[in-house]
């Protein structure tokens, strides 16, 4: 498969993104010589790869923006026919120990949302996964509002982990964000802080946007 180079800058990255919109995964992936999965359980990450390998995006799985030299994140977000988000957006994996002292600012989670590109992809079960269209692209900052709802939340969560009480945050907590389990299966374990200090195992967990922040991103740019 022919790898693609970064794009040069956001307008270039734009260009590409705006191109593939109308497009079907199958037109997408074909020239890539990539097979379309019947269906996602295996595969629940192969359409943001390859959107990802589409756009010329680099990190990979390193924690870091997919295209760090343009200070930009790449998020694909299943949609349904009335333009709705389909599911939470993974943001990035939720430290839950030596955490002490850190602030939002140096979080990855606002290093991650800084600037957004979204790439809206059909996500309706019915619709075979290689029929499904790209939408238009997106990109997109936190406004202050949204700034403030993001830190508020994140805030509230990390101090919940460092007082030990991981086990006890749901996915209810937070307005805009959330913590969940971010593993394969339950078998997988990490250490965290546990309510005396001492340090204990847990399930990975992972800060997921909400659908209703997300339904409003997309809201607001195709109203």
């Amino acid at each position: 498969m022919e790898k693609i180079s970064p794009p040069q800058d956001l307008a270039e990255l734009m260009s590409r993104a705006n191109m593939m919109a109308g497009l079907t995964l199958a037109q997408i992936a074909a020239p890539h010589g990539q097979a379309v999965p019947a269906d996602l359980k295996r595969d629940k990450g192969w359409v943001g790869q390859m959107i990802e390998t589409e756009l010329g995006a680099n990190a990979g799985s390193k924690p870091q923006q997919d295209f760090l030299h343009l200070g930009v994140e790449l998020k694909t977000i299943p949609i349904d026919g009335a333009g709705r988000p389909l599911e939470t957006t993974y943001v990035c994996v939720a430290p839950l120990i030596n955490i002490q002292g850190l602030s939002w600012e140096q979080s990855l989670v606002c290093h991650k949302l800084e600037k957004v590109l979204w790439v809206p992809v059909e996500g309706d079960r019915q619709l075979p996964i290689a029929a499904r269209r790209v939408g238009t692209p997106i990109l997109w900052q936190p406004d202050a509002r949204e700034q403030a709802l993001l830190r508020q939340d994140w805030e509230e969560i990390m101090e919940l982990i460092s007082l030990g009480k991981v086990e006890q945050i749901s996915a209810r907590h937070g307005e805009v964000l959330q913590l969940r389990p971010k593993a394969a299966n339950s078998q997988a374990l990490t250490q965290s802080i546990a309510e005396d200090g001492s340090i204990k195992l847990t399930n990975p967990r992972g800060f997921y946007l909400k659908t209703q922040f997300t339904a409003r991103i997309l809201a607001r740019h195709f109203g």
